[in-house]
């Protein structure tokens, strides 16, 4: 660990690495907290397993018709904004199962990224690292982009917190106060597939639910309060993501894979500690 802090003063790649996951930390603490409560983690799977489909004609676009300016996670935001749309709309309108929804939109949007992938030219590394990650990849402007995405998460949150609160919550009152639940509900999927998005370099597409939900679970046995739940996620991230990326760098290690092992012994840990302290408790 010493040794990639005596490398971050030095080489840029591990600073970008470095602000990539305290970007990404931000949305999880905040959208995940949403997620956990409102227990949509399945349709967060859904949202971030189709963005292969974007992605993949992203890069097809950019290598075959020549559209130097789309980039992956510019298909990846337009992909997951879509599905999160479709799932929303059918779910709440439509008489369809909402799994089935679920599953169809999940396989669909990797069966398309595939057949992207299989149609570009060349070898598609770099779209392919998105898959698992690879967060000593990020480029500059991949930190510019995340940085947007936050900035319009965190507006959106703090303008509906009330709102999104009381979607979470406890959906008939909200309506019988007058509150548009479709839109809010809509409002929230589309939050949540641009916070798959922010992970997407950090972890990729395979891990991003296990960032996106052990934070905000951690944070759950400190904190009743959703908002003290948010800042407690936030921080968890934060250390998850930083501590995985110091952990890993000098054997070598996935280090999307040694984030979601620290968040998930972490994770244990504290399932365990309370559960102890809980049972100890009642025999007192």
């Amino acid at each position: 660990m010493t040794e990639f802090f005596f490398d971050l003063m030095n080489f840029s790649f591990l600073k970008y690495a470095l602000a990539a996951g305290l970007l990404a930390s931000i949305a999880c603490g905040i959208i995940g907290s949403y997620v956990v409560t409102r227990r949509i983690t399945y349709i967060a799977g859904a949202i971030a397993h189709s963005v292969l489909g974007g992605m993949g004609a992203a890069r097809y676009c950019e290598v075959v018709l020549g559209w130097g300016w789309f980039h992956p996670l510019i298909g990846a935001t337009a992909a997951a904004l879509i599905s999160a749309v479709i799932i929303g709309l059918v779910s709440l309108r439509a008489r369809q199962r909402e799994d089935t929804v679920i599953g169809a939109v999940w396989a669909i949007g990797m069966a398309a990224g595939i057949m992207f992938i299989f149609k570009t030219p060349g070898y598609n590394e770099n779209l392919m690292s998105y898959l698992f990650g690879n967060i000593l990849m990020v480029t500059q402007a991949d930190i510019w982009l995340m940085a947007g995405l936050d900035l319009l998460i965190i507006v959106l949150v703090l303008v509906f917190y009330h709102k999104f609160l009381a979607v979470c919550f406890d959906e008939e009152f909200a309506l019988l106060r007058g509150v548009r639940v479709e839109v809010y509900y809509l409002l929230l999927l589309c939050l949540t597939a641009l916070t798959v998005v922010l992970m997407l370099s950090v972890v990729g597409i395979v891990m991003v639910i296990a960032l996106l939900t052990l934070p905000p679970a951690t944070a759950g046995y400190f904190s009743k309060r959703l908002g003290g739940m948010m800042m407690l996620s936030m921080l968890f991230s934060a250390l998850f993501t930083t501590g995985g990326l110091a952990i890993s760098y000098g054997p070598g290690l996935p280090t999307g894979a040694t984030i979601i092992l620290l968040a998930g012994a972490v994770y244990l840990s504290v399932v365990f500690i309370v559960r102890i302290a809980n049972s100890r408790s009642r025999v007192s």
